[in-house]
C-alpha cells in the first residue's frame, strides 16, 4: 500500500511539474506580445493564474512524499529519534489526518458546486474555473493518502521513504 501511494504521488508530481515549462512559455509569450508587439493577449493572465493554481495545489502529496513541506522542528530537533517518531505519529493522527479529511470533503463540495454552476472567470475571455476547483478535491485526496503512507512508514519504522522513488519502483 505504501509503495502504491508513493508511486501515485511521484507520478503525479513529475507529470504536473511539466506544467512549469508551459507556464513559463505562456508568460514569455504574453510579455512578448504585450511589450514588443503592443498586442496583449486577452487570455494570458487568467490562464497563467489557473495553471499556477493547478501546479501549486497538485504538488502537495508529492511534496509530503519527499518531506519537502514546511515543518517546525524547534522541538523535535532536540528529541531522541524514538521520541521524535512518536511525536510525528501523534501529529499525523491528531492534526494532519483530521485536517486532510475535512479539506478533501469540502474541496469536493466546492468543486462540484462550481461545476454545477458552470463557473467561469470574469473578463474578456471567460474560462471555466471548475476544472481548477475540482483539482482541489483530487489534490486533497492525494495529500490525504500520502499522509496515510507517511504515517504507516513511521509506525512500521520504514526509512526508505527518505530516498527518491522513481515511477515504476516497487519497494
Amino acid at each position: 500500500m505504501i509503495s502504491v501511494i508513493d508511486w501515485i504521488n511521484e507520478a503525479v508530481g513529475r507529470a504536473v511539474s511539466l506544467l512549469a515549462g508551459v507556464f513559463a512559455a505562456i508568460i514569455i509569450y504574453d510579455v512578448f506580445m504585450r511589450y514588443v508587439l503592443n498586442a496583449p493577449t486577452l487570455w494570458g493572465f487568467d490562464l497563467t493564474k489557473m495553471i499556477y493554481a493547478f501546479y501549486f495545489i497538485m504538488l502537495g502529496g508529492y511534496t509530503l512524499r519527499h518531506q519537502a513541506h514546511v515543518k517546525v522542528d524547534l522541538l523535535t530537533a532536540v528529541m531522541s529519534p524514538g521520541l521524535r517518531r512518536w511525536v510525528e505519529i501523534a501529529g499525523y493522527v491528531i492534526f494532519f489526518l483530521p485536517f486532510s479529511i475535512v479539506f478533501a470533503l469540502y474541496s469536493w463540495q466546492f468543486g462540484l458546486r462550481s461545476l454545477a454552476q458552470g463557473e467561469k472567470t470574469y473578463g474578456a475571455v471567460q474560462m471555466p474555473v471548475y476544472p481548477i476547483k475540482l483539482a482541489m478535491g483530487v489534490a486533497a485526496l492525494l495529500l490525504l493518502i500520502q499522509g496515510i503512507s507517511e504515517l504507516l512508514k513511521l509506525i512500521l519504522h520504514r526509512t526508505d521513504h527518505l530516498a527518491p522513488m522513481e515511477p515504476g519502483d516497487v519497494r
